[in-house]
């Protein structure tokens, strides 16, 4: 397919059509720009909603439930499983899709899984462009499930309109999130398995810490839920609308949005900036620079001044 064709058909919403211009943007290649300089003007439409939070917390299955619930209400969704690549083989899970299996042969529904590529924040580069193609092939809702790194994943507020954070009880998440700066990033917060003893303590540990974070106003509704079973769910959603109706009325969503984009360009441009430095640098070169850091010879700082031409190389 062309690139003409591809976005031909992600304007009509062929599921074939979808794929190959995600596949396009992550190859990071000249045909997948030229898909997303014309699919970037027809988005913009979509509600983007990020799920957060730590491994084991239920958000891929709280990502499923929430499909179901607004497939129920005649809304079209996308989901974004961004999964950890491994350091050594460099491939990915790709696990969160067994939880999504019921929602496979639902032409309303795509699902696509990337891998996080060691991204810092759990997002690959390639994750804000599938997002772009997602929204301008009309999908009502999209949600951009993440790695779950932790305080590292403050790059999905970029992306998206609402945060929403999954916790769990007996895991020492609330303590965790308050250390890690994490409780300034939600919009809304989720305590899932809320059948499990603790849930209460649990959401009145995070309320606390919510009083301790600066606001806009906007205070993160802290909502009970059992994924597995749906109890919860619809208001999980239901305070995700009343997000975006208080950033609407508020005049916050024009703000957010700029502010996102600003994050979203200066990460684009660290990321390409490491590629050219990978390209640029002789493997054998920086081979020879780690035996003499690691013989002493030299410092790591050295090291770096002489990778980046910054300083003269020294002679052994």
């Amino acid at each position: 397919m062309t690139p003409e064709q591809v976005v031909d058909g992600v304007l009509a919403r062929k599921r074939r059509a979808i794929g190959r211009a995600i596949t396009m943007a992550e190859s990071l290649g000249p045909e997948g720009r030229q898909v997303m300089r014309a699919l970037h003007p027809r988005a913009g439409n979509a509600v983007r909603v990020g799920v957060t939070g730590s491994p084991g917390a239920g958000k891929s299955t709280l990502s499923a439930a929430l499909v179901r619930n607004l497939r129920a209400r005649g809304q079209t969704v996308a989901i974004v499983s961004v999964d950890p690549t491994s350091p050594f083989t460099h491939g990915a899970v790709l696990g969160d899709r067994i939880r999504l299996v019921d929602h496979f042969l639902d032409d309303g529904v795509f699902i696509r899984s990337m891998a996080s590529r060691g991204h810092l924040g759990g997002l690959s580069e390639a994750t804000a462009d599938a997002v772009t193609i997602l929204d301008a092939a009309g999908f009502d809702v999209v949600i951009i499930e993440t790695v779950g790194a932790g305080q590292n994943e403050v790059e999905v507020q970029a992306l998206v309109d609402t945060v929403m954070l999954v916790l769990m009880p007996g895991s020492g998440d609330a303590i965790q999130a308050i250390k890690a700066g994490v409780m300034e990033i939600p919009d809304v917060i989720v305590i899932n398995k809320c059948d499990r003893p603790g849930a209460d303590i649990l959401a009145g540990e995070v309320e606390s810490a919510l009083t301790l974070v600066p606001t806009d106003d906007w205070i993160p509704p802290v909502i009970q839920t059992q994924a597995l079973d749906g109890r919860g769910v619809d208001d999980a959603w239901a305070a995700v609308e009343r997000h975006r109706d208080d950033l609407a009325a508020s005049g916050r969503a024009g703000d957010r949005a700029r502010d996102g984009m600003r994050r979203q360009l200066r990460s684009l441009a660290l990321e390409r900036l490491v590629r050219d430095l990978d390209a640029r640098t002789d493997p054998a070169e920086l081979d020879a620079l780690v035996d003499r850091v690691v013989a002493r010879e030299i410092d790591p700082s050295t090291a770096v001044d002489t990778i980046l031409g910054s300083a003269p190389h020294e002679e052994a």
